[in-house]
């Protein structure tokens, strides 16, 4: 939430994400949900549009009060604009408990070592290497470590 308020105010970076006990430990599992939680803000940021199709308008008047809009196919059609969460489980309580009740930093936490243990770097390019190279070297000298 300090994060929407922080963004919404103009801010152009939040700093933190997947830090815990005011900065001293970094966990894999809440930088997992923080990029979730930075994502929606930028979205929310960004803005939601408002016009003729998404106000719906002419199908609140067609459809009428009371009665069912989730399955109207513009319903379906303007859901896709918005982020769909990759952690957060919106099922029924009933479903969700079936399936194991794992909570979001559990999920979180599985989601992050996935990546760990399958993400393949691209390599360096021979250029970028060098010059990395070259600042390591230059400071090693700076700080007299080399």
């Amino acid at each position: 939430m300090t994060g929407l308020l922080a963004a919404l105010a103009g801010t152009n970076l939040i700093y933190g994400p997947g830090m815990i006990e005011s900065g001293m430990t970094f966990d894999y599992g809440q930088m997992v949900m923080d990029a979730e939680f930075v994502r929606m803000i930028k979205f929310a940021v960004g803005g939601i549009p408002i016009n003729d199709d998404t106000l719906s308008v002419d199908l609140i008047k067609e459809v009428g009060q009371f009665k069912d809009y989730l399955a109207h196919e513009n319903t379906f059609k303007n859901m896709r604009m918005y982020p769909q969460p990759k952690l957060m489980d919106r099922r029924r309580r009933g479903s969700w408990e079936a399936d194991g009740s794992k909570d979001l930093y559990t999920r979180a936490m599985e989601f992050a070592r996935d990546i760990l243990a399958k993400h393949q770097p691209e390599p360096l390019s021979d250029h970028v290497a060098e010059e990395l190279r070259a600042i390591v070297k230059g400071a090693e000298e700076e700080l007299k470590i080399s």
